[in-house]
């Protein structure tokens, strides 16, 4: 029986090569939370998150204070109490932000932890629909100092050339006709018959501006847009997803089973973007994925294609991984020893046991420095 002898956990910070920006914010480099949770028989699995451009070590506090010294000693596989014992730990101190995020990195090494110990890939001890590869879209089109509509053009039909059948840019940093400009460039770019997504990173803060730009959109048959508005404004998802053609996609920001209950009952979204690294873990994401499956909505989960892999390959109402061909928004990638592939369109699942990935130490103590681990025992 695997028995939870000790929590490690590092905050590395990975500067961006391009200082690169969304609808409403700019970012130089990024902070991720990772974890490492090992046990007794010497298997060890591996969670992890980004945790905004600044004050990572508040996820770090979260971890080493408040929720790994819950796991030690525990018996790894009692994986549904260990969340609630968490959960129920963090009721005052946060139930989303860098504390959920700090659940969620933790059950994610839970999950992984338990398929290591038996030998199993993770999509298969989850319970896999597909064995050996499952379907992606190639994610871009940020806003870089210089990059013209045309240029973003040529990435998109660069992301074509590369095998995908779908595509995502950014939207709503400028105003609708530059916007409007920007993806008839992407549409003329991709031709008709890929799949083009719009990203607006919570960029409207209400229905009549976001109308404004749907109208101008809708002609270059988008497959959805992507967070319009703040995650906590529902009721503005729901009014404009009855107004427009144009599915809505929300949620990567979301926590826990009870708002996606809520978003989903009020329609306010179609497609799911559910993070298992921000929404509560791989335990939190399948009970909100399989909400959602029983209310005809599918998901497509949001950044971590890594850890995203396995779970959409597990889900039979998942549809899509969001794949970052390059490094340099998802740097992340700077931080593992093994990357994930990809052909014609899909990426292909790894057969180690686990995640099947481990984290490139070298580059840990990089961005981390060399004492980058506090490790937590009892």
């Amino acid at each position: 029986m695997p028995i939870i002898e000790s929590v490690s956990v590092a905050v590395p910070i990975v500067p961006l090569d391009k200082v690169t920006s969304f609808s409403n914010r700019t970012v130089s480099e990024r902070h991720y939370c990772l974890v490492k949770v090992r046990s007794t028989d010497g298997a060890e699995g591996i969670g992890f998150c980004y945790v905004g451009n600044r004050a990572g070590a508040l996820a770090r506090v979260a971890v080493e204070q408040l929720l790994a010294p819950l796991l030690i000693g525990q018996e790894s596989r009692r994986s549904e109490g260990l969340w609630n014992e968490m959960y129920q730990e963090a009721l005052l101190q946060g139930r989303s932000g860098a504390v959920m995020r700090g659940i969620s990195i933790l059950d994610t090494a839970l999950w992984d932890l338990n398929a290591r110990s038996v030998g199993v890939p993770l999509h298969y001890y989850l319970g896999s629909v597909h064995g050996e590869h499952v379907p992606a879209y190639a994610s871009g089109g940020y806003y870089v100092d210089g990059k013209t509509p045309a240029m973003l053009g040529e990435e998109m039909a660069g992301y074509v050339k590369l095998g995908f059948r779908a595509v995502k840019m950014k939207t709503g940093r400028l105003s609708p006709a530059e916007e409007e400009a920007r993806v008839k460039a992407a549409r003329d770019a991709i031709g008709p018959d890929v799949l083009l997504m719009l990203d607006c990173n919570n960029g409207w803060g209400d229905l009549p501006t976001a109308l404004e730009y749907m109208r101008r959109f809708e002609a270059y048959d988008p497959y959805w847009i992507e967070e319009p508005f703040s995650p906590d404004a529902i009721d503005l998802h729901a009014r404009l997803a009855a107004r427009t053609s144009v599915t809505v996609a929300t949620g990567e920001i979301e926590v826990g089973r009870w708002r996606f209950r809520e978003l989903v009952d009020a329609g306010g979204a179609e497609i799911l973007q559910t993070d298992a690294a921000v929404c509560g873990g791989i335990s939190e994401w399948r009970r909100i994925a399989a909400h959602a499956g029983s209310m005809g909505v599918t998901v497509s989960p949001h950044w971590f294609h890594d850890l995203h892999a396995p779970l959409v390959a597990a889900t039979p109402n998942a549809r899509f991984v969001e794949f970052f061909p390059d490094d340099q928004v998802l740097n992340f990638r700077r931080l593992v020893d093994e990357q994930l592939q990809y052909k014609d369109g899909c990426v292909l699942l790894r057969q180690k046991p686990g995640l099947g990935f481990g984290f490139d130490e070298a580059a840990v103590r990089k961005y981390a420095g060399n004492d980058a681990w506090t490790v937590i025992r009892k």
